[in-house]
């Protein structure tokens, strides 16, 4: 029990990161068969997309919405004093974990050689090589480890951030929702504004 107190944020997170893999699970058949055989099932996308644009879709959505509940983090902390640091390494890795799957998926679809023909993929390629060392640092060991650069790693995670948002704005237009949470995200984080807000937060506390 004491267990699950503990680490209840960070499941919760580890379970909603989890289920939309199911999805992307029952769009392959797996055949033993003749030895493993891992096809496309045709016809398992919406919206008019085929199945192959549906993975790319529904991989690189929930990559970019983990990155953005990351960065989310801190300015919900300014605003309503709740933090939980190890909530947001396990948002971190969620980021990550996703971001890769969706680049593997991606090379498996259309080849390494695609990721360097347009500036989207670039951007995106870019930012999954960033967070690979923010993903392998994401625990305790290394925090102790690396101390104070720690924290100068992690903090590369707002240049992963940029360079995504870059991918998705080539590519859609539901890149404006995610800019204008982080912009809002950025704004609270400036000190004038974040030391008022924490300031009115205390106040209210007394009061």
């Amino acid at each position: 029990m004491n267990f699950i107190k503990r680490n209840y944020g960070w499941m919760i997170v580890a379970v909603l990161a989890i289920l939309p893999l199911f999805i992307i699970f029952g769009m392959f058949n797996i055949d033993f068969s003749n030895g493993l055989s891992i096809n496309l099932i045709e016809g398992a996308g919406s919206e008019g997309r085929s199945t192959l644009e549906m993975l790319y879709h529904i991989s690189g959505e929930f990559a970019i919405r983990w990155m953005t509940a990351v960065l989310t983090c801190t300015p919900f902390f300014i605003l309503f004093g709740v933090n939980n640091l190890f909530v947001r390494q396990a948002m971190g890795i969620a980021t990550a974990v996703w971001s890769i799957l969706h680049f593997i998926i991606f090379i498996w679809g259309e080849g390494l050689l695609e990721t360097f023909t347009q500036t989207n993929y670039i951007a995106g390629f870019i930012a999954v090589l960033i967070l690979l060392p923010l993903l392998f640092t994401s625990n305790r060991k290394s925090m102790k480890r690396l101390k104070a650069k720690w924290k100068k790693l992690q903090s590369l995670a707002y240049v992963a951030i940029i360079l995504s948002l870059l991918h998705v704005a080539l590519l859609d237009k539901t890149w404006l929702i995610y800019a204008v949470i982080v912009g809002l995200g950025f704004i609270i984080r400036i000190t004038p504004i974040k030391e008022s807000i924490m300031a009115y937060r205390l106040q209210t506390k007394k009061i």
